[in-house]
C-alpha cells in the first residue's frame, strides 16, 4: 500500500474501540455510528435491530476484497464498492463529526462546514481524525445472481442491459494467464438482480469456503489458467442462486495467506494492488494495451476485475471525475530491488496508458506515481495541498503518502508543498481501499 495508513516515527491513532452506534433514524434510512466501527459490525448491528421488520434498511456498498475497515477509513478513502450505477461512498454519506488540528469537534455536511465535508472525504486522513458518521442506507434486497462468461468486447452492452433491468450490483472478473488467448479479455460477468420480496431464501446454497479460496490464490500464482477455469466453473454453478443485498457485499480475506505462497515459490513477495480509470469508451483499447504490456514485459497478474463508477460531483479531490471502467490489478512484486523496481515501472506504464485515454488512478495504493502524472490525474492537487496547510498550518496529521508526494511537489518552482517544522502525527484508523 501507499502508506496513508501509516507515518514513520509519529503516532499512530487506532480508533477501532470506538464502535459504537449512536443513532438510528428508521423514517429517513439514516444510522450514526462511531468511526471505528467495521463494516459487519455495523450490518451485523442493523440486522439485529430490525429483526422480523418487513422492509429493514442496510448498507448501499462497502469496498470489496476485506471487510475490516472502518467506517471512518472507508469516508477517508471515499471507497466504492460494486455497484453498476453508484457513485463514490461521498454520495452516502449525510455527514460527519471531525476532530481538527486545534482540537475542536467540527460537525460537516454538505450544508455546514461543507468546504470541510468535501475535504475530508477522500482527504486520506490529513484534516482531522473522523469521530463519528451518519450514513446513508438503502432498503435490503433479495437478489439474484446472474452469471455468464462472456467476452471484452461484450462486456459494456452486456452491463448496459443489466443496468436497464434494473441490476444492483456486479463485476468482470477477467483471465490472468498470459499464454492463453482470453489474457484480460475472457472473463466472468457476475451481476445481481433484485427479485419479490416473497421470493423464498434458500437455507443452504453453494460458497467458498476459505480453503477453497487458498486454493484459488495459490494456483493463481503457479497454474494461472486452472485459477480461472476453477473460478468460472463455481460461479456459473451459483448462478441463479439469492443472497441479501447487504451481506453479499461482504468477503473472504486470508490474513497472512502469502506466507504459504513464498513457502511453495521459494521467495518472499506480495501484491501490489492499482486500480486504473478509464472512460468507457476507451476500455477495450485500454485492456489490448495492458495486456500486449503485461506480455511483454513479464508482468506477473494474480488478480483481475473490471467495475463501474459513476462522476463524483462533491469531493474537493476526486478520483472519479467522469463515469469510469475501474479496473483493478493484483500484481505479483517480489522483495528483492530488482523485484519492486520491475513491479513499480508496470504500475506506472499502466498510469501513462490510463493518461493517453483520458484516464486516471486510485491515488493512494502505492507511491510510484510521478509528480508529472499525479499533477496529469489529479489537477486539483496542488490546490489540495494547499488547502491542507491552510486547515493544518502545522502538519498535525500526516502520513508517509503525504510527506512523499508534499516533498515531491516542493522541488517545483511554486514551492508546492513545503518542508514542515515537525512530522508529528500519522492515523491508522482512518485509511480505507476503494475496490
Amino acid at each position: 500500500m501507499g502508506g496513508q495508513q501509516f507515518a514513520t516515527d509519529a503516532l499512530l491513532l487506532d480508533t477501532r474501540k470506538m464502535r459504537r452506534v449512536l443513532g438510528f433514524d428508521r423514517t429517513r434510512g439514516l444510522v450514526e455510528a462511531e468511526a471505528g466501527i467495521q463494516w459487519p459490525e455495523l450490518i451485523a448491528w442493523l440486522r439485529y435491530v430490525q429483526h422480523g421488520e418487513p422492509s429493514p434498511w442496510g448498507i448501499t456498498q462497502k469496498q470489496t476484497g476485506a471487510d475490516t475497515f472502518t467506517l471512518g477509513g472507508s469516508l477517508s478513502a471515499n471507497i466504492h464498492g460494486r455497484g453498476l450505477a453508484m457513485r463514490p461512498f461521498i454520495d452516502d454519506v449525510e455527514a460527519f463529526s471531525l476532530v481538527d488540528a486545534a482540537g475542536r469537534v467540527r460537525r460537516c455536511s454538505r450544508t455546514r462546514e461543507s468546504d470541510l465535508f468535501r475535504l475530508a472525504i477522500g482527504g486520506y486522513g490529513l484534516f482531522g481524525v473522523i469521530a463519528s458518521v451518519t450514513l446513508r442506507l438503502s432498503r435490503v434486497r433479495k437478489l439474484r445472481r446472474v452469471v455468464e462468461i462472456i467476452d471484452l468486447d461484450a462486456l459494456l452492452p452486456a452491463f448496459e442491459e443489466r443496468i436497464a433491468a434494473g441490476h444492483l450490483y456486479g463485476d468482470f472478473q477477467f483471465a490472468i494467464d498470459p499464454g492463453g488467448e482470453g489474457f484480460l479479455r475472457r472473463g466472468v460477468l457476475s451481476c445481481y438482480q433484485p427479485v419479490a420480496d416473497g421470493t423464498p431464501m434458500p437455507e443452504r446454497q453453494l460458497s467458498l469456503v476459505e480453503r477453497d479460496w487458498e486454493r484459488l490464490i495459490h494456483l493463481a500464482h503457479t497454474d494461472k489458467s486452472a485459477a480461472f477455469e476453477r473460478y468460472a466453473s463455481f460461479y456459473l454453478a451459483t448462478s441463479g442462486q439469492l443472497y441479501w443485498s447487504d451481506t453479499q457485499q461482504l468477503s473472504t480475506y486470508l490474513d497472512g495467506y502469502h506466507r504459504r505462497v513464498d513457502a511453495h515459490l521459494g521467495h518472499r513477495g506480495s501484491e501490489v494492488i492499482t486500480e486504473i480509470y478509464v472512460p468507457r469508451r476507451a476500455l477495450v483499447d485500454f485492456m489490448a494495451a495492458a495486456a500486449a504490456d503485461f506480455r511483454a514485459q513479464g508482468v506477473d497478474l494474480i488478480y483481475g476485475t473490471v467495475r463501474l463508477i459513476r462522476r463524483d460531483e462533491e469531493s474537493f479531490l476526486p478520483w472519479a471525475r467522469q463515469d469510469y471502467a475501474c479496473v483493478i490489478f493484483n500484481l505479483h512484486a517480489r522483495h528483492t530491488t530488482a523485484g519492486i523496481a520491475h513491479t513499480a515501472a508496470a504500475l506506472r506504464r499502466l498510469i501513462e496508458m490510463a493518461i493517453a485515454r483520458d484516464g486516471s488512478f486510485y491515488l493512494t495504493y502505492h507511491r510510484y506515481a510521478t509528480r508529472e502524472q499525479v499533477a496529469r490525474c489529479y489537477p486539483g492537487f496542488r490546490d489540495f495541498l494547499a488547502a491542507k496547510r491552510a486547515h493544518d498550518p502545522q502538519e498535525l496529521f500526516q502520513s508517509d503518502w503525504y510527506r512523499h508526494y508534499r516533498n515531491l511537489f516542493a522541488q517545483e518552482p511554486c514551492h508546492d508543498g513545503e518542508q514542515s517544522q515537525q512530522d508529528r502525527v500519522g492515523r491508522r484508523s482512518q485509511s480505507g481501499v476503494p475496490a
